[in-house]
């Protein structure tokens, strides 16, 4: 816990001395790409103090233009380490109970993150909406679709909000693969251990070639190249069982 409570420290004092400065200057400036990019060095020192590294692999396959970045989730280390990995600014759909810290919040809603009440059906279709207006004025977003974490770290399936998000702007979809942050920090624990995180990202999907009716197709494709550069020990329970059975 000592590795954990250095980290919760380390972010304090970075939110106190460094984030609230700069929250005053986007607020004032209108402008917040100096605040994301305060936060993307402030990320970085919460994953040097956690003793944890990013290993990125398929950054060719990144597009220059808009995109909508798609990986899975197991962990609350992996979002730090995607954003960081990721070589261009992203916003992010996150749970409305992050919207609930006083200061993280006005930088969250200055950077063009986007509430979701996942409980709510209309408001998360609002949120989608947002999101799409956001794309379409040129920010790329990171996604989520199993719309959790993956407690034992297996690839939960998918859900189709983030692909009808896509289709409606227009936008290709990077898949990509994390790998180990389960066991930098699994869910429902709070202690950190040092580790390696792997994010590997895949070619794109151009998602302007699919239709609404269309969007299972592109959840089953998109879905299938996160599975395939994921470790045997995250690949989805149906497949780990087909793989076992003689």
């Amino acid at each position: 816990m000592i590795r954990s409570s250095l980290v919760v420290l380390y972010l304090v004092l970075y939110v106190l001395f460094v984030g609230i400065p700069f929250i005053v200057y986007a607020g004032l400036t209108g402008s917040a790409d100096t605040l994301y990019r305060v936060g993307i060095r402030g990320l970085k020192g919460m994953l040097w103090f956690g003793g944890v590294r990013v290993r990125v692999e398929g950054l060719q396959n990144v597009p220059a233009g808009v995109c909508v970045f798609v990986a899975n989730h197991t962990s609350n280390s992996d979002p730090p380490a995607v954003v960081v990995a990721i070589p261009k600014r992203v916003s992010l759909l996150a749970k409305k109970e992050v919207f609930r810290l006083p200061v993280l919040s006005a930088a969250f809603r200055l950077v063009g993150i986007v509430p979701v009440d996942r409980a709510d059906p209309d408001s998360a279709a609002v949120s989608v909406n947002q999101a799409v207006q956001a794309l379409k004025s040129g920010l790329s977003f990171l996604v989520y679709p199993e719309g959790t974490r993956s407690r034992d770290g297996r690839l939960l399936p998918f859900k189709k909000g983030t692909f009808v998000m896509a289709i409606e702007a227009g936008v290709p979809i990077v898949p990509i693969s994390v790998g180990g942050a389960q066991k930098i920090m699994p869910k429902g624990k709070l202690a950190i251990h040092p580790g390696e995180i792997v994010v590997k990202f895949h070619l794109p999907v151009d998602a302007s070639r699919y239709t609404l009716e269309q969007r299972g197709e592109l959840l089953e494709r998109v879905q299938a190249a996160v599975a395939a550069g994921l470790p045997e020990d995250q690949q989805p329970a149906a497949a780990a069982k087909e793989t076992a059975s003689p």
